[in-house]
């Protein structure tokens, strides 16, 4: 990656159907952790890492993302009225003014390649970003200066002149539900991808290192795309086009500092929303108290 990063694409076309049947209507990216939904978590951290435009491969049922990052004129209008100030504040700073959004709608679900190949028209050849909203990531105001994941990969990414993939290590018993990495370490958080296998049985993984949902690539990416067959699971994935750039440029795994919560998992946003909870200090004592008097930190069953 030779320049800074200004476009980030969020892959938002799912069906969400672990979360059914809230996800009936309710898409999965905007389910809540405490007052925010976790699209809002991920924009938040793409414009932490310099981005001035969101691309949202969206499908034809999910209109709540585009309506929420738009002016809602009635809702401003009636809190303005009321004196409101401070939650105008909160409905108007959703989005930095300076930042704008583009839906893209994907036609027929083909895989995650397919929803970053949407976004190609309004890429180009640029290096680019990707976020994949179900995978929170939080980083404490201590790791990294408190820099979001993204800008941690970006900045790395400028500095070694490489794409970069977020990874993190998982049990050996789970490498068939990610995109694992057979990498050589440059450094304390960062190694030379060598080979990426998506979800191989643990017998035959070559490491426990998993791809996590960040990445930062290059434009010439769309055109290995392009090319790429369906892979494991008869989908088209995006790891087959990485393993693919590994021949043409270095692709590094990089380990971001800070924690990430599988949203797309129930167990992971309860996770993830006890533990924005208890970081909030109107909210952390009660929450302590409760979970103490409730027994439920005791409790077998």
């Amino acid at each position: 990656m030779s320049g800074p990063l200004r476009k980030v694409v969020f892959p938002v076309a799912g069906l969400g159907t672990r979360f059914l049947p809230a996800s009936k209507v309710v898409a999965k990216e905007m389910l809540p952790v405490l007052d925010k939904p976790l699209i809002q978590y991920a924009v938040d951290e793409a414009v932490d890492a310099g981005a001035d435009t969101l691309i949202f491969v969206t499908n034809r049922y999910k209109h709540a993302i585009a309506d929420y990052f738009d002016v809602a004129y009635e809702l401003e209008h009636k809190l303005e009225r009321a004196g409101k100030t401070e939650l105008l504040a909160l409905v108007q700073g959703v989005l930095p003014k300076h930042v704008r959004c583009v839906f893209v709608t994907q036609a027929e679900r083909l895989g995650l390649r397919d929803k970053v190949l949407c976004a190609k028209p309004m890429i180009g050849d640029e290096p680019f970003g990707v976020i994949l909203p179900d995978d929170l990531i939080w980083t404490s105001p201590s790791q990294a200066g408190g820099a979001g994941a993204l800008r941690q990969m970006a900045e790395f990414a400028i500095a070694e002149k490489a794409s970069a993939i977020a990874v993190e290590e998982v049990p050996h018993d789970q490498t068939d539900r990610y995109g694992i990495v057979d990498a050589a370490p440059i450094s304390e958080r960062a190694a030379l991808i060598k080979h990426v296998v998506e979800k191989p049985q643990p017998a035959v993984a070559p490491s426990n290192l998993a791809i996590v949902g960040r990445y930062v690539l290059p434009g010439r990416i769309f055109g290995l795309l392009e090319s790429t067959k369906p892979g494991a699971g008869g989908e088209i994935q995006l790891t087959d086009a990485i393993a693919s750039l590994l021949a043409e440029q270095r692709v590094l795994a990089y380990r971001f500092q800070g924690t990430r919560f599988d949203c797309g998992s129930k167990l992971g946003l309860v996770k993830a929303t006890l533990h924005f909870a208890m970081q909030d200090p109107s909210l952390a004592p009660s929450v302590r108290d409760y979970i103490r008097d409730s027994g439920l930190g005791t409790r077998d069953s």
